[in-house]
């Protein structure tokens, strides 16, 4: 087939030729998560935060330009305030949802070198300046993670710095009725390139080919990247966080996945599935961590509930054989939007929780499970995602469970 055939003929990946988009309304959309962030701010007696995480920026101003280069070398940055224009800094392109963008300051070694605490002077002036203008009387500041210098010349100028994570991430907490039309969409690509997978799972396919299906059909879709590779075959399946290599199939694998995908819209959708590679039967162990892996899910699942704190989650949830401690996931639970984002709750067997709080609706949660003894071949990894709601929970994936494997 020519090359330019290859993407001309795909006639599958777009789920939008096929299906109709959610209804959501996008100015609603922003106005509530950046009166989400304002809320933050407001708890927390701040006049502003700072925010240059690729996710913030998405969250507060739909920005996603070069969002993998800004994780790891900030360059964009913005000023959002409790009560002033949100100003955005070193954008590329067009930047609508920002009152204005200006010319900024180096974050990053990147870009200031061995002048990294010229730059932190210069930047901490324009925030001094920017407090003045919007009339601050607080003179408190919050910064997601930031060179050290940055704080430290903030300081020297009477600003008091609080963590800009704890603005960011609070506010990303509970989602709004757009925010999970989003997530309903992401979750619906996400399961449609799951579907492209299955069908894909034979002997002599390699794990990166099927792992290229996933990523193709996110990326049709204006969707933006995987945080991780999670497939894994055969004996690569135990222990679990194997990203995905050449290695090709062979009959009687197991082949198992994690989405981790950001989708459209910047929203994720966390789903993980153990398929069988046929042709054959799965193997009697083979079905049995799958069963224990689907009864870890069902009733951590079935705990969903406002109102629940953490601690109880915990002390309630399923407790795994002995023999799968080990390997087992590093958390049961974690919330999701944007990402993989606070909370978490941790496995039993691994001591109290790191932290407590309480379950909300709104509230979106993964419900994680991954199955495998230590010196064995198989591992088996499960993982759906709920809307918390009034009176329980929603499930937001679907994409059926392997019936050969379920017995």
């Amino acid at each position: 087939m020519h090359p330019d055939q290859l993407v001309f003929n795909d006639l599958w990946s777009e789920l939008s030729a096929t299906r109709d988009l959610p209804e959501i309304d996008h100015e609603r959309l922003h106005e509530y998560r950046m009166g989400r962030l304002r809320s933050e701010l407001a708890d927390r007696d701040a006049d502003m935060v700072l925010v240059h995480n690729p996710v913030s920026l998405r969250y507060a101003m739909d920005y996603r330009t070069y969002t993998l280069f800004q994780s790891r070398t900030p360059t964009t940055y913005a000023y959002i305030a409790l009560d002033g224009p949100t100003i955005a800094y070193e954008g590329y392109g067009d930047m609508p949802r920002a009152s204005e963008m200006r010319r900024g300051h180096a974050l990053s070694y990147f870009d200031g070198g061995e002048g990294m605490a010229a730059a932190s002077e210069r930047l901490a002036d324009d925030v001094v300046r920017y407090l003045d203008d919007i009339g601050a009387t607080r003179r408190r500041v919050a910064l997601e993670y930031i060179n050290p210098s940055v704080v430290q010349a903030l300081e020297q100028r009477g600003v008091e710095v609080i963590d800009g994570m704890n603005v960011t991430e609070r506010a990303r907490l509970i989602k709004s009725e757009d925010e999970v039309a989003c997530m309903r969409w992401a979750v619906a690509v996400a399961e449609h390139a799951i579907a492209h997978v299955e069908q894909a799972i034979r002997p002599g396919v390699s794990e990166l080919q099927l792992w290229g299906l996933l990523n193709y059909t996110n990326l049709a879709n204006d969707g933006d990247w995987h945080d991780g590779r999670m497939l894994a075959s055969g004996p690569r399946t135990n222990p679990w966080l194997q990203e995905a290599s050449p290695r090709r199939l062979e009959a009687g694998d197991l082949v198992a996945f994690d989405t981790d995908m950001v989708g459209p819209f910047g929203y994720f959708a966390d789903i993980s599935r153990t398929m069988l590679c046929g042709p054959g039967s799965p193997s009697a162990r083979q079905r049995e961590l799958y069963d224990h892996a689907r009864r870890e899910v069902e009733h951590n699942r079935a705990l969903v509930r406002p109102g629940i704190t953490l601690l109880e989650f915990q002390e309630q949830s399923y407790e795994q054989l002995e023999e799968f401690h080990e390997l087992a996931y590093p958390c049961i639970v974690h919330a999701v939007g944007m990402c993989d984002e606070y909370p978490r709750i941790d496995p039993r067997h691994r001591g109290p929780n790191r932290y407590d709080d309480v379950l909300q609706p709104g509230m979106v949660l993964c419900i994680e499970s991954y199955v495998g003894a230590v010196g064995e071949r198989d591992g088996v990894k499960l993982e759906e995602q709920v809307l918390v709601t009034e009176d329980g929970y929603e499930q937001l994936t679907s994409y059926p469970l392997d019936e050969r494997l379920l017995g």
